[in-house]
């Protein structure tokens, strides 16, 4: 710990902090916001949405009976105060590290995490879930889910609380309403919200409705329960969580912790038999005076100096890749008025913050929802639109039946920007873009791009304004490209061609994507050791440069594929292609390397990829082992 603390110090589980009166709680909610701050100014990672539950956490594990009451956190982002509480407080310095705790929640790393998260909109249906199962089982634990403003925006989120109050089941529902996610919350629901807060009167009346009833035969006090179900539709115009059976409470202020305990306590002691929803409002941001001024409530923050507030400030305000995109697209939109660009809840992470800042009205951000975000570029593209969607890889994921049903099926030219290609270090194995050369390469009538550089990022992005038949996809990963001159946006590239960049005799490299510069230092590696190598820049996922792949499979003893994706990918379909024009039956020895078949742990992305086994030295080890690596294989006649 930071600092030798009144309460916290004697607090390293939920079991401790029940112990302490109610009387010292906030001044305990003070200690953890503090520590917060001090570590995260040491790690970096998520700050805002953490300070803005401090009091929420402490009234949480003080009144319910945690890791038996089951706590689940929607995104997880705003759980350091809850790491801190359970366990893992001399941890806490170690966030987003190596070895050190996740960014988010993690069944493997606590009891006191029953669902891991780091997607948002998943929390109530996993609650449910185990609201069902504590229902079979006859258990009567309780079971919370908190989910904020802009995750209750997603469908998913939706299609849970309909099957909830249907269900009939016990569950509670804090709704953290902080008017501010990632970026501002868009949609109905966000008005929604608010005019909530309109009903504040109806608070006064219920608690009159209490003191009449209690003095009232139980007769009474059942109809005077159905006037209370009439008086609130009357007085704050019914609530959609109402319609959908949820039983609705607040809005209430979530940092003043007399308020929320015992409204805590009540939901805990009901015998309603269904969900029960406990909207509160808190501050993003609370507590931290550049927190609270800052634009986005600090809610990604790199390391910062406690008492100014000041962030160590990175070479750029965004990847390059990401800003190159968005700096290309708005030169090509000042040319077509067709060009519109689409994201979910991401406009600062993708760029398309700044293609909004040239052209509002053509810049749609649909909110936490991939899904619709998928198929209204499709309905734009109907309209002969080109839709651009910028969404990260790991989150185009939840889209994919969209992707295939409602643009690939029906060739529409929609245009993929998959941001975060390949691992993206501190967020760890729930945000690595790993898949998506997999399952994009699967699937008919589908073009997919891989820059090694930001010069061919830009080509690509060139390119992708004339593909109208059919949907394409130019995937990059986070971080810092080459360093080199950019084209002008005339400069295109012909459709599924690599290009050479070195030849030699021996050895075969075909690369897709950013791993060519570790492919160019194994080449050099190779060089020192006599072995000539040829390096191929793909380019293309699909369609692959048959004639190009062929006539190097034709002249060199070993071809080897490198990628930043899964298997099942780039090499795969070259593999096949070989296989299929038998190549290999003439002794070409081929070799694909991968992802391997594991989630990758949080490290800086340079040792990620050691894990992974295709930085510079595992590559030429690779291409040495296959060279000069006997086969042990012996026909075993009978």
């Amino acid at each position: 710990m930071t600092q030798d603390y009144k309460f916290l110090k004697n607090v390293n589980f939920p079991s401790d902090l029940r112990k302490l009166s109610e009387n010292n709680l906030q001044e305990l909610s003070n200690e953890v916001r503090t520590e917060m701050i001090n570590a995260v100014s040491e790690t970096g990672g998520h700050l805002g949405a953490g300070l803005g539950v401090v009091e929420l956490t402490v009234a949480l594990h003080y009144v319910f009976d945690t890791p038996n009451d089951k706590l689940i956190w929607d995104v997880g982002h705003q759980t350091y105060p809850h790491k801190i509480l359970t366990g893992r407080k001399s941890k806490i310095k170690t966030l987003r590290q190596g070895g050190g705790l996740s960014g988010f929640t993690k069944r493997s790393e606590s009891e006191f995490d029953p669902f891991g998260a780091a997607h948002s909109s998943t929390s109530i249906s996993s609650a449910l879930g185990m609201a069902e199962a504590n229902k079979l089982s006859n258990k009567s634990n309780n079971v919370i889910a908190v989910i904020g403003d802009g995750a209750i925006s997603a469908g998913m989120a939706y299609e849970a609380m309909n099957n909830a109050g249907a269900s009939k089941t016990k569950m509670i529902v804090i709704l953290n309403d902080n008017d501010m996610s990632i970026a501002k919350p868009v949609g109905a629901m966000r008005t929604y919200l608010a005019k909530l807060l309109t009903g504040k009167i109806y608070f006064n009346l219920r608690e009159t409705f209490k003191l009449i009833t209690s003095a009232f035969s139980k007769r009474f006090s059942v109809k005077a329960g159905k006037a209370e179900d009439f008086l609130r539709s009357a007085v704050t115009g019914g609530t959609l969580f109402n319609s959908l059976g949820f039983y609705y409470v607040g809005p209430i202020d979530g940092h003043d912790l007399t308020t929320l305990l015992p409204i805590l306590k009540n939901a805990r002691d009901s015998r309603h038999q269904g969900p029960i929803m406990i909207h509160i409002k808190t501050q993003k941001g609370k507590g931290y005076s550049y927190a609270e001024k800052a634009t986005d409530h600090y809610h990604g923050v790199s390391k910062f100096d406690v008492t100014t507030g000041e962030q160590v400030k990175s070479s750029t305000n965004l990847p390059a890749y990401t800003k190159v995109f968005a700096n290309t697209l708005v030169k090509h939109a000042e040319r077509d008025s067709k060009i519109v660009g689409v994201t979910a809840a991401m406009p600062g992470g993708t760029g398309m913050d700044i293609f909004a800042r040239e052209f509002p009205k053509r810049m749609f951000d649909v909110g936490i929802a991939e899904q619709h975000g998928v198929t209204f570029a499709a309905g734009l593209a109907t309209e002969g639109y080109k839709p651009y969607v910028a969404i990260y890889s790991t989150f185009l994921q939840r889209a994919y039946d969209q992707v295939v049903h409602d643009v690939a099926i029906q060739s529409l030219p929609v245009r993929f920007i998959v941001d975060r290609a390949g691992l993206v270090g501190a967020d760890g194995s729930t945000h690595a873009g790993s898949f998506d050369i997999t399952y994009l390469s699967t699937l008919p009538n589908f073009i997919i791009m891989a820059p090694s550089d930001e010069a061919e990022l830009v080509k690509m992005i060139n390119t992708s304004m004339f593909i109208n038949d059919k949907p394409s996809a130019i995937r990059y990963p986070r971080g810092t490209g080459v360093g080199l001159e950019l084209p002008s946006i005339d400069e295109k590239i012909e459709i599924g061609k690599g290009r050479v960049i070195q030849e030699g005799k021996q050895v075969c490299i075909l690369s897709i994507g950013t791993r060519l510069e570790e492919c160019k230092i194994a080449a050099e590696e190779l060089k020192d050791k006599g072995i000539q190598s040829t390096i191929v820049d793909a380019r293309f996922a699909k369609p692959l440069d048959q004639q190009l792949i062929l006539k190097c499979a034709r002249e060199h003893e070993v071809m080897i594929t490198v990628e930043e994706g899964s298997i099942g990918g780039f090499g795969s379909h070259v593999e096949n292609l070989l296989s299929e024009k038998g190549i290999f039956d003439k002794g070409l020895k081929f070799r694909s390397m991968t992802l391997p078949d594991i989630f990758i742990e949080q490290d800086n992305p340079k040792k990620m990829y050691d894990i992974a086994g295709i930085n510079a030295s595992q590559i030429s080890k690779k291409i040495l082992d296959i060279l000069f690596t006997k086969d042990s294989i012996k026909v075993v006649k009978n």
